[in-house]
């Protein structure tokens, strides 16, 4: 306990000095705790890369995609297929169906039968534009349609129009309202395997073709006046809101989510489905499996597209910053080691005559060099501790600047993300209901943003680190001194 009392006190006895040593440690912790943070961060956003983007195959029927285009509606079947290829963890399908608004299309099929033409839009139509609707439901579409909205209008516009026949009477066309995208899922998640984020209420529970379950989106609620418990219809079926959802845009958030089943039970498209997402076991099989799959189902049946195929070069990107947060880690230990080192180097050679008393009075080697390694260890622990405090604020703005540097956007070049099937007041895509990130998101995008936090665990693997470097930086020169002949260093004196 002498040892300890005599090694504590001694870290102290020059406090300038103390304090400035401290501070200097505190710094070259503090930067090898944040790259350590940096490190790990990276690490835990690449397997998150890999489980969430990397390992997921989209399977659309050949031609089409949300709807636009041609070709055959994909099949259970397809999905059932599809679940027996190799390395395939699992396989949902969905149907994504456009639904007008009822009274939309009772005007609309009025107004085509008024004008003898059907320009007017036709049951089929549901007052849809030139792209047909499934059917129709009670609620108002909440995206107004806007210039771009009104252009995918076969009418042009809402306004009147001559009889042809006749070349006189004029006839008042219905205003154009935007389809709203109901979405069938057989599992609570979407089309990209997510999960499905709610502000209120609960997930899909019943999944039977009867069910009369439904999750609306945030803006499609508040402009139909819905909260969880209310209720609207589809076809003729009454729908009751389980929950509210947030998809995070007004486009997405403009639909509705109803059970696999219910959905093509209520649109008379039984078995079939508009895009399956495929699951693989890990992102080193992606290729093969994707290559599998289109030789199961066919290759003019299906397109399979990987999840991201920038996902590589995101990847590449987050390796290089781990790497270089690994060697500044290493670096930043081997300095505070350099820095325990020197000091303890100064230290015992002020002390050689101390160090002679003792050897003189029977102490030993060992008793010697761990007085000096207890007195370091105070210096680094209180260096640790305000190191940890360093990292804590430094760890986020560094894994920042080091992902912006080493990343390379390919946003501008790769183009807009695709948006989910349909057509809205913005324009159209295709995809399914979500948005499909993958060819059209930038590496930067997929990477996004990345946090850091400074754990117990980080703070024990860098204290246990630092703590053995700096070990070895105070014991060199005590022991090395140590071995002086007590009677040579008190003649030296």
């Amino acid at each position: 306990m002498g040892v300890v009392s005599r090694s504590v006190g001694n870290a102290f006895r020059n406090k300038v000095r103390s304090g400035a040593v401290v501070v200097i440690l505190a710094v070259a912790i503090g930067l090898a705790l944040a790259m350590l943070v940096a490190n790990q961060a990276v690490g835990a956003k690449v397997d998150s890369l890999k489980a969430s983007v990397g390992n997921n195959l989209t399977v659309n029927p050949a031609g089409s995609r949300g709807g636009l285009g041609g070709g055959n509606p994909l099949t259970t079947a397809d999905a059932t297929k599809a679940a027996t290829v190799a390395h395939v963890t699992s396989v949902n399908g969905t149907l994504a169906v456009r639904l007008s608004n009822a009274a939309a299309a009772a005007a609309a099929t009025a107004s085509g039968s008024a004008a003898g033409n059907g320009s007017g839009g036709g049951a089929d139509r549901g007052g849809a534009g030139r792209f047909g609707s499934s059917g129709t439901t009670s609620l108002v579409s909440a995206v107004d349609p806007g210039v771009l909205g009104q252009r995918n209008n076969s009418n042009g516009s809402s306004g009147t129009s001559t009889d042809g026949a006749t070349g006189g009477t004029t006839t008042t066309r219905p205003a154009f309202t935007i389809p709203i995208q109901a979405t069938g899922v057989s599992t609570s998640a979407t089309a990209a395997g997510t999960a499905i984020k709610l502000t209120g209420g609960s997930q899909l529970t019943d999944f039977a073709a009867s069910s009369t379950q439904a999750l609306v989106g945030s803006t499609l609620a508040t402009k139909n006046s819905l909260k969880v418990g209310s209720t609207f219809t589809v076809q003729s079926r009454t729908m009751k809101v389980a929950g509210i959802f947030d998809a995070g845009d007004a486009f997405d958030n403009n639909g509705i989510y109803l059970p696999l089943a219910a959905t093509q039970t209520l649109v008379d498209q039984a078995g079939q489905l508009s895009s399956l997402n495929v699951v693989v076991d890990s992102i080193e099989n992606v290729s093969s499996t994707q290559t599998a799959l289109t030789a199961a189902l066919g290759a003019s049946n299906v397109d399979v597209t990987a999840g991201s195929n920038n996902l590589q070069s995101a990847i590449t990107s987050l390796g290089t910053v781990q790497n270089i947060s690994l060697i500044a880690f290493i670096a930043s230990l081997v300095t505070a080691g350099l820095i325990v080192l020197l000091i303890m180097i100064m230290v015992v050679r002020e002390r050689r005559r101390e160090i002679g008393v003792l050897k003189a009075i029977g102490a030993s080697n060992r008793t010697i060099g761990v007085q000096f390694v207890i007195e370091a260890m105070v210096l680094v622990v209180l260096g640790t501790v305000v190191g940890a405090a360093v990292a804590a604020f430094s760890s986020n703005p560094i894994v920042s600047a080091l992902v912006a540097g080493n990343t390379t956007s390919t946003a501008s070049a790769a183009g807009p993300v695709r948006r989910g099937g349909g057509f809205g007041g913005g324009g159209f895509g295709g995809g399914g209901f979500t948005r499909t990130r993958g060819a059209f998101a930038g590496a930067s995008q997929l990477i996004g943003t990345i946090s850091t936090s400074v754990g117990w665990q980080t703070l024990v693997l860098g204290a246990v680190g630092i703590l053995a470097i700096a070990a070895i930086g105070a014991l060199i020169p005590a022991l090395l001194t140590a071995k002086v002949r007590p009677i040579e260093v008190l003649r030296g004196e």
